[in-house]
């Protein structure tokens, strides 16, 4: 007996600061409906503790738009993210999924690990709009892809667009080189 395969599709919202608006554009109808037309079989949401009520507000009306895509959630994992993002990998019964998560340092890294795309949305309700300018760069450098509550279905569709660039060789944001002597010259640190 064979099982269906899965892609995921992992959002986390931080654990300090709430985001409403990633939970409100995640758990919408039409950004469920752009996970199916990508094959995508499930989304995982870390809401936070604060945005729990509103979580379950939410994936109540998405489950009546009945888009086919299986909507689970959680407050927070003291244990941290990592095996939760790792879902997204490809596996024995998993296509490869993506990670869409808040613009904090800390979980970009720990998303950018996965080695899945990344979609990084910037709250910009925080001070100093730390998350816009760090979410700029890393999108510059091809490393990820910048996304708005507005247009989460567009930056999927653009995290598809950087999978497909990420498995070329060299890859994308290696720079400009002359084949593999050159990105390895550039990682030992020889110049020319």
């Amino acid at each position: 007996m064979s099982t269906s395969r899965q892609k995921i599709a992992f959002l986390t919202t931080g654990a300090t600061a709430t985001f409403p608006a990633l939970i409100e554009a995640a758990v919408s109808p039409s950004f469920l409906e752009a996970l199916a037309a990508q094959q995508y079989t499930e989304l995982a949401v870390q809401h936070g503790a604060d945005g729990q009520q509103l979580y379950e507000k939410l994936v109540s009306k998405a489950e009546s738009a009945g888009s086919g895509v299986k909507v689970t959630g959680f407050a927070l994992d003291t244990t941290g993210l990592g095996r939760h993002m790792r879902r997204a990998q490809s596996s024995n019964n998993a296509e490869e999924g993506v990670v869409i998560a808040h613009a904090g340092s800390g979980t970009i890294l720990d998303a950018m690990r996965t080695g899945v795309p990344t979609i990084v949305v910037p709250n910009p309700s925080l001070l100093e709009d730390h998350q816009q300018e760090l979410a700029d760069e890393l999108e510059a450098r091809e490393y990820v892809v910048k996304g708005r509550v507005e247009d989460l279905a567009g930056a999927l569709a653009r995290a598809e667009k950087l999978r497909q660039r990420t498995r070329e060789w060299p890859p994308v944001n290696s720079g400009t080189h002359k084949g593999l002597k050159g990105i390895l010259d550039e990682e030992m640190g020889y110049l020319d």
